[in-house]
């Protein structure tokens, strides 16, 4: 772990290392090449590692502790919500992203599969399927962003890293446990008022499919489309064909998951199509 500046601060500050290896999640969950596309939905193996890394962040999330969650984090939809999870409870949060070549990452993965036997658990490698497949889907993070900025970029042969750097956009000058993260409309968590809740978060998801369903009929055939819903949002339609049946689903799924804990604010829209992309991710490409 690289060595931060030191200050009064700092030592009232937790550190938590969040990471498929202290969770014990194996690499294979994220092995869905070896599953036909109508099993992926009902295997959802890497959606339940998500869910389980979801918990262990929020768990822990808040202004007097340093999270860091150590992994792939592949899905911009998945970084979006970790994003809105850190605006929500005020606290700061950035992107570090080592900018590994495909070719060099595909080689380190190789060797580690070789030495297989003698690696530890936390350097396993991939099954070169697997590997391929979560290359196929990497979607980089992007600085323009809100939620993959700030980014910083370590390239793989860079023999520092931005520390101080990271350090002030985190904690800031060091006269403050923290920086102070104002929320905003969109990040403020309120308790769900009955019926009146679930209809709009119906009513909202509803509106989504209605356009995605008006998108299949004016484009018979075609797949893995683009459809513009708001101003800055898309949903990013899978290669593979999507039924009324699935999109039903996914709608039920996403009303039970929030049934409970109330959508904050301004972003049920994008809540939606956040978890429209990250499902058509995880179950149909």
């Amino acid at each position: 772990m690289p060595t931060f500046p030191s200050s009064h601060s700092s030592s009232k500050l937790q550190v938590h290392l969040i990471s498929d290896h202290t969770l014990h999640i194996p690499r294979s969950v994220y092995n869905l090449e070896s599953k036909e596309v109508s099993e992926r939905s009902n295997n959802s193996s890497e959606k339940n590692a998500r869910a389980i890394l979801y918990a262990a962040v929020t768990r822990v999330l808040s202004p007097k502790d340093i999270v860091i969650i150590d992994g792939g984090n592949y899905i911009k939809g998945w970084r979006y919500q970790l994003y809105c999870e850190a605006k929500a409870v005020r606290t700061t949060h950035c992107v570090v992203h080592i900018g590994t070549p495909i070719e060099k990452a595909r080689e380190i993965n190789e060797i580690r599969l070789v030495n297989e036997i003698d690696e530890s658990e936390e350097k396993l490698p991939y099954q070169k399927d697997c590997w391929e497949n979560l290359v196929f889907r990497y979607e980089e993070p992007n600085v323009f962003a809100r939620w993959d900025s700030p980014l910083f970029t370590v390239l793989w042969e860079d023999k520092e890293t931005p520390n101080e750097a990271i350090w002030e956009t985190l904690i800031g000058n060091g006269k403050s446990a923290k920086k102070i993260v104002r929320p905003n409309a969109a990040t403020i968590v309120r308790k769900p008022n009955g019926e009146d809740y679930l209809h709009e978060l119906d009513h909202t998801a509803q509106i989504v499919l209605n356009m995605i369903l008006d998108w299949i009929k004016d484009h018979p055939g075609e797949v893995g489309g683009q459809i513009a819903v708001g101003e800055s949002l898309l949903v990013e339609l899978p290669i593979e064909s999507v039924s009324l049946p699935v999109l039903q689903r996914l709608k039920r799924q996403y009303i039970n998951l929030n049934r409970n804990n109330a959508v904050p604010e301004g972003r049920m829209l994008e809540g939606f199509v956040g978890y429209l992309n990250d499902a058509f991710q995880s179950e149909l490409r």
